[in-house]
C-alpha cells in the first residue's frame, strides 16, 4: 500500500472560523483549535443545514445526539512505541448515481447535485442509520455497510465512474494511534465544501495531494498534463477530521461535531483539542477516475476540480470494525481490507479469507 502521508501544520487555532468562511482548512493562532465550525459545509446544495425532519431528527434541527455521548474523555498525549503504519483499507466498488443526500437534504430525493454512491447498495435520500445497517455492501468486508459518496466526476456530459474497488483508509490521525476508538454507529459527517474557492481547497487540512495524473502531483485544477495512455487515471486524496465531540451524531452544518488533530504545543505530536477530545479513525478518500488526456471537459456536479468534497455514513457491524481498529490502527499494522499486514504475517488477520470475523 504505498502511501504519501500529508503531516499536519504546526499551526494552531485560538479564534473560531468567521462565519463567511467555508472549509474547515483556514485557522488562526492559538492552543485549543478543533472547536472552529464550518457553517457553510455544504452550501452548494442550496441549504447548509437540514431543512427537514427524519426519523433520526424528528424536529428537523439538525442535531442528532449519540446516545449514549461519550463523556469524560481527554486528548491523550501519550507517545507510544513509533509505528510508521497504522491503518488499515476499506475497498468499496461504485454502486450507483443520483442526486440524492441523506445528510443533508434526508427525505428529500432528487435536491442534491449528482453523487457517486460507494459501499452501501440502498443508499438514497431515505436512509438511516437502520436501513443501512439492513442493506447490503460492495465493500469487500460484508460488515461494512456504510454508505460513501462524493460529487459525480463527468467528462462532458458522460459520468466517469471509477472501477472496482477504491481504497478508503483508516488511520490514526493523532500520535497516539493506541488512542484510537472505533467510529460510534451513525455518525456521519461531510468533508470538504463545494463552494470552496482554489486556495479554500489547497489550504484545507484535509488536501493530501490534490488531483493527480501520471508524474503530476499537489493539483487544485484538474491536470493539463495527463497523459494519453490506457494505464493513466485520473486519482485525488483527501483525508477527514478525525477527533469527535462526542456528544453528536450530526450537526446542522455536518462538520462542527468533528475536527481535525491539532499540535500538541512544544511538540511534534498530534493530538485532539479538548473540544473534540475523542479520537476516531482518520478516513481518506484515494479515487481512481478511468479518465485521461485531454481534460478540458472534466467537471464535478458541484463545479469546478476544486469543489471537490465527499460524505460518510458510519453503518459498520459494530463488532468487525472493532476487530479492525484494534488489530490495524491501535495495533500500528499496515493492513488490507482483511486486517492483514504481509510485512508482519506473524500477526495474523482480523478477518478470515472471506473478510467476515473468524
Amino acid at each position: 500500500m504505498p502511501r504519501r502521508s500529508r503531516v499536519l501544520s504546526g499551526a494552531l487555532v485560538a479564534t473560531a472560523l468567521l462565519l463567511t468562511s467555508i472549509g474547515v482548512g483556514t485557522v488562526a493562532a492559538g492552543a485549543d483549535a478543533g472547536a472552529a465550525t464550518a457553517p457553510d459545509a455544504h452550501a452548494g446544495h442550496t441549504t447548509a443545514v437540514s431543512a427537514a425532519a427524519s426519523p433520526e431528527d424528528p424536529d428537523g434541527d439538525g442535531y442528532i445526539p449519540a446516545n449514549p455521548p461519550v463523556t469524560g474523555v481527554t486528548p491523550s498525549t501519550k507517545e507510544p512505541p513509533h509505528r510508521y503504519f497504522h491503518e488499515f483499507q476499506a475497498n468499496c466498488s461504485v454502486t450507483h448515481t443520483a442526486p440524492d443526500d441523506p445528510i443533508v437534504y434526508p427525505q428529500q430525493p432528487g435536491k442534491s447535485h449528482d453523487h457517486t454512491f460507494m459501499g452501501n447498495t440502498t443508499t438514497d435520500a431515505h436512509s438511516t442509520t437502520a436501513s443501512l445497517a439492513a442493506g447490503s455492501t460492495t465493500c469487500l468486508a460484508p460488515g461494512d455497510r456504510s454508505a460513501y459518496w462524493m460529487p459525480t466526476l463527468y467528462d462532458g456530459d458522460e459520468p466517469v465512474l471509477p472501477v472496482g474497488p477504491q481504497v478508503i483508509y483508516y488511520k490514526a490521525g493523532v500520535t497516539d494511534y493506541t488512542s484510537v476508538r472505533p467510529f460510534p454507529k451513525g455518525l456521519r459527517y461531510v468533508v470538504g465544501s463545494p463552494t470552496q474557492s482554489a486556495q479554500e481547497f489547497r489550504d484545507h487540512k484535509g488536501f493530501v495531494e490534490g488531483w493527480e495524473c501520471g508524474d503530476s502531483f499537489f493539483n487544485v485544477d484538474f491536470p493539463a498534463d495527463c497523459p494519453d495512455r490506457r494505464d493513466v487515471q485520473v486519482n485525488i486524496r483527501f483525508q477527514a477530521p478525525s477527533c469527535w465531540d462526542g456528544r453528536n451524531l450530526d450537526t446542522p452544518d455536518h462538520q462542527s461535531h468533528m475536527a481535525y488533530p491539532v499540535v500538541n504545543p512544544g511538540t511534534n505530536n498530534n493530538i485532539c483539542p479538548a473540544s473534540h477530545p475523542v479520537a476516531l479513525p482518520m478516513i481518506e478518500f484515494k479515487m481512481a477516475f478511468p479518465v485521461n488526456g485531454d481534460l478540458s471537459r472534466v467537471r464535478l456536479a458541484s463545479g469546478a476540480s476544486y469543489s471537490f468534497h465527499y460524505d460518510f455514513f458510519n453503518a459498520w457491524d459494530e463488532p468487525t470494525l472493532r476487530a479492525m481498529v484494534g488489530h490495524c490502527i491501535v495495533g500500528g499494522l499496515q493492513c488490507d481490507a482483511r486486517g492483514y499486514d504481509q510485512n508482519h504475517p506473524e500477526a495474523g488477520a482480523a478477518l478470515d479469507e472471506h473478510y467476515e470475523l473468524p
